[in-house]
């Protein structure tokens, strides 16, 4: 086997804007660059090999041992750029339990690495403080949901954990990597009366927001060293790469890489801003030289 570059696949929800195409190189012809799914096996959105233009996820049910030996059946991630040009919905995701049973489906926990932020741009992450599940649903339906949802001033670096029931929303003047369960439910409870592109408002999810949101604040977890994030479905490492170095990918598990600034090698691939590179499990000691950040993800 052999470390493979992919290429995203692309949305263009509402609120995205243009960066993910002018500051970053993406190929892609929408107005907007909401998202690009750089490593990803979804259905809704899967990234393909360059170089052969196969999807991932054909690749990995044609060689299942790239996943490692902890994997077995559906890929276990999902990596994305985030370009909000206005503010997302405020929004929650079910636990695998939850979304096993409303969905029949896995859930969605993830983090989120603010890549660049403009000035004053902001985030929410939970509640500010402990509500009942009464006075979530009533302020809901009143539009006073946002006097208890805690909202932070972010910046490039910051680094924000998201466990499945946290009622979040990023804010318009983020970029963002983000590394979560390979999902893609979503529950809305607030979208600003905004409209979508047939002029109706988007839809809501309140009754099942209802069941599966956390009603205390959610903490801040403390990075530690180059460890941004570490749960039982992903371990992101950050690593600065300024001299030559070197990755691991034993039989347990692959490695999921993004750069997500400066440029350099992995392995015989070259690697850019936005680049991203899946190294499947058992390839061993894998070379990386340059001058990059990378975010190194591990199941």
């Amino acid at each position: 086997m052999e470390i493979l570059k992919l290429n995203p696949s692309f949305k263009d929800y509402i609120w995205g804007g243009t960066r993910l195409r002018e500051e970053w190189g993406k190929n892609c012809d929408f107005d907007r660059v909401a998202e690009s799914w750089e490593v990803s096996c979804h259905p809704n959105g899967a990234s393909t090999i360059e170089g052969t233009g196969e999807t991932l996820a054909d690749y990995l049910k044609r060689n299942p041992a790239a996943m490692g030996t902890k994997h077995q059946g559906e890929f276990p991630i999902l990596i994305k750029l985030i370009d909000a040009c206005d503010n997302l919905s405020v929004q929650v995701h079910p636990d695998d339990k939850a979304a096993a049973q409303m969905e029949n489906a896995q859930g969605k926990t993830e983090m989120w690495y603010v890549v660049d932020a403009l000035p004053g741009a902001s985030l929410i992450y939970g509640v500010e403080r402990e509500v009942t599940q009464e006075e979530l649903a009533r302020r809901i339906q009143d539009g006073t949901l946002m006097e208890v949802l805690h909202t932070e001033e972010v910046h490039p670096g910051d680094v924000f954990f998201i466990p499945a029931g946290t009622l979040h929303g990023i804010g318009k003047g983020c970029l963002i990597a983000e590394i979560q369960q390979n999902s893609d439910i979503t529950y809305r409870v607030f979208d600003y009366n905004r409209k979508g592109a047939d002029g109706k408002p988007r839809e809501l999810h309140v009754e099942k927001a209802l069941k599966v949101s956390s009603l205390t604040p959610t903490p801040r977890p403390q990075k530690v060293g180059e460890v941004l994030a570490d749960c039982p479905y992903f371990k992101v490492v950050k690593k600065e790469i300024t001299a030559p170095t070197q990755l691991t990918a034993t039989d347990q598990s692959f490695l999921a890489l993004l750069c997500i600034e400066g440029s350099g090698t992995v392995g015989d691939k070259t690697a850019h801003k936005g680049d991203a590179f899946f190294i499947p499990a058992g390839e061993g000691t894998i070379p990386v030289d340059g001058n990059m950040t990378l975010l190194v993800t591990e199941c």
